[in-house]
């Protein structure tokens, strides 16, 4: 039986990384034909073109991991029941699930690693995509070496607005602290102005310059000028505002977890966020769920052959990924918990996978 796992072993991982590089390369072509003119219009040189897309590479084998497999399974299996090596293997004893197990385990492998690689491989080439997206396309949102309004709600009772900000010397300017009260947040007990505001990091704290503190308790207000002073605690740094503005798949696992508990500190709603980071541990194991599908499907012979089983497993893929897209927009509403709507595509056609299973002959 070790002969006929690393038989099939072989042909799968083949088979997968064949489709996966031909899905790859269609891909970039379609995308290439639509963005090369905005590209020659921005004056790109060939090589920014090949960077692009360089870093582009990483995202597409995210998404098509689990179609590539989907398909090496369905030739793989659909192979052996052309030639009647399937049939062969049932008469000698050897039951779907125990032929299943080769596809599993290297499911399992792939799943893992994929973990790793969408964790942390896709968010750095994700990064660096949207860098170029932003200097040559004009899209790809993110924080720019120079902007200007920008808000942040440091806590549930502060906010803080900054007409203009440096990232590049980590400064700003014309920049306002509000303090609200704890009971009433349409009350303000302090605020703080000043014309500049730069990042002290040896103190790592913020320090304002040229602006006045104002207090406001029983009605009455108290003010005083001030050269440079300390902002007080706040809770972010010029790391925090660049990633402020980045977008989840362009942070890696722990990046974004700190991001979200920054964004609860500061009372916002983190359900999109939560959708996203949950989501980057469930959708690898779609893996191992278009593989439970796909050898039962597979292993049973049908009128139009190959074809139709293909075009039925095809669809059942993509099903699935409309599906996860659709359910994620719940989630980001709120309307479901963030955890649920990450695996509740996984968890439905982990038990459609499993009434196919059981359906077939074994």
């Amino acid at each position: 039986m070790k002969l006929i796992d690393r038989s099939i072993v072989k042909q799968f991982l083949l088979t997968a990384l064949f489709s996966l590089v031909a899905v790859t390369v269609i891909f970039v072509v379609i995308d290439a034909m639509e963005k090369l003119d905005n590209f020659i219009d921005r004056q790109a040189t060939t090589q920014v073109v090949a960077l692009y897309y360089l870093y582009f590479i990483p995202e597409i084998i995210k998404l098509i991991t689990p179609v590539a497999m989907l398909l090496a399974s369905l030739f793989v299996t659909a192979r052996l029941s052309t030639q009647n090596e399937l049939t062969a293997m049932k008469a000698c004893g050897i039951s779907l699930y125990r032929l299943m197990v080769p596809y599993i385990v290297v499911a399992l492998i792939v799943t893992a690693g994929s973990i790793y690689f969408n964790g942390w491989i896709v968010p750095v080439a994700n990064s660096a995509k949207l860098a170029i997206e932003r200097r040559y396309l004009g899209t790809g949102g993110g924080l720019h070496a120079t902007s200007t309004d920008l808000y942040i709600q440091d806590s549930p009772t502060r906010i803080i607005s900054l007409g203009f900000y440096d990232d590049g010397r980590a400064s700003a300017q014309r920049v306002s602290l509000q303090e609200f009260s704890d009971s009433n947040l349409t009350v303000v007990t302090g605020r703080m102005d000043a014309t500049g505001m730069s990042w002290d990091s040896t103190a790592r704290s913020w320090i304002m310059r040229s602006g006045t503190q104002r207090w406001f308790t029983g009605g009455k207000e108290r003010m005083e000028r001030f050269a440079t002073r300390s902002a007080g605690r706040l809770h972010f740094t010029p790391d925090d505002l660049r990633k402020k503005q980045e977008k989840p798949d362009a942070m890696d696992y722990y990046t974004l977890q700190a991001f979200i508990e920054n964004q609860q500190r500061a009372g916002q709603d983190v359900n999109r966020w939560l959708v996203d980071f949950y989501s980057k541990i469930s959708f690898p194991f779609a893996t191992v769920i278009v593989v439970l599908f796909g050898v039962p499907f597979s292993s049973v012979r049908r009128r139009g052959g190959v074809g139709v089983q293909l075009g039925i497993s095809l669809l059942i893929c993509f099903i699935y990924l409309i599906f996860m897209k659709v359910s994620q927009v719940f989630g980001y509403n709120g309307d479901v918990n963030p955890l649920l709507t990450a695996w509740m595509a996984n968890i439905l056609f982990f038990g459609a996978a499993v009434v196919v299973m059981l359906r077939v002959k074994k």
